[in-house]
């Protein structure tokens, strides 16, 4: 039941931090749909290619941070609080204005570096997670964030066949993603604080 557990966890963890990943993904396939550039073949492999750059990065510092006190840990809970709070406030000031499209990539090399700039802060939620669960369960998000990956590419290859998706993600997908930030940086500070 425990690794039942993780891998809802993982799975919620990936879908929360990915939400505005699967618009850019969209756009892409769109762009390549209309243009031909990206390939798709490069859209899944510049994916890949990015979420594991980002995993990579936070298994590093998670394991930099054993030096750092059990107690403080969940204090790391802060950084996706705090950023989901800006995405918030951002997303109230700009209500009403059009957002610039998302940039869009043209090869495998782009969309791993967009993978990359756009799930940065990915890294600040991945990092205090992995410290606190061990390897075991960090090697099991791991295989979860890989099986997301293709979930997503192949969501955001059908949505990128509707236009009228498009307008709705971007529509939500201000508010979704720092409410998404909110509650892990919620969940992180009230595990430190039972545990």
């Amino acid at each position: 039941m425990e690794w039942t557990a993780q891998i809802v966890t993982a799975a919620a963890m990936f879908a929360g931090t990915n939400v505005d990943d699967l618009l850019v993904l969209t756009v892409l396939f769109l762009t390549a749909r209309a243009g031909g550039a990206p390939r798709p073949w490069q859209i899944w492999a510049g994916q890949y290619t990015g979420i594991a750059a980002l995993v990579a990065v936070s298994v590093v510092a998670a394991l930099g941070l054993t030096v750092v006190p059990d107690d403080w840990v969940g204090l790391l809970g802060l950084v996706p609080l705090a950023l989901g709070v800006r995405g918030l406030v951002g997303a109230i000031r700009a209500r009403g204005e059009d957002d610039d499209p998302p940039a869009v990539a043209t090869g495998l090399l782009s969309v791993a570096g967009v993978t990359v700039a756009n799930g940065a802060d990915n890294i600040s939620v991945y990092t205090p997670v992995f410290r606190t669960i061990g390897a075991g369960a960090t090697a099991v998000s791991v295989a979860v964030f890989a099986a997301g990956v293709a979930v997503w590419c192949l969501a955001a290859s059908w949505l990128g066949s509707h236009r009228r998706v498009i307008a709705v993600v971007e529509r939500y997908g201000t508010w979704l993603v720092p409410g998404v930030f909110v509650a892990i940086g919620a969940v992180i500070l009230a595990e430190a604080a039972l545990g």
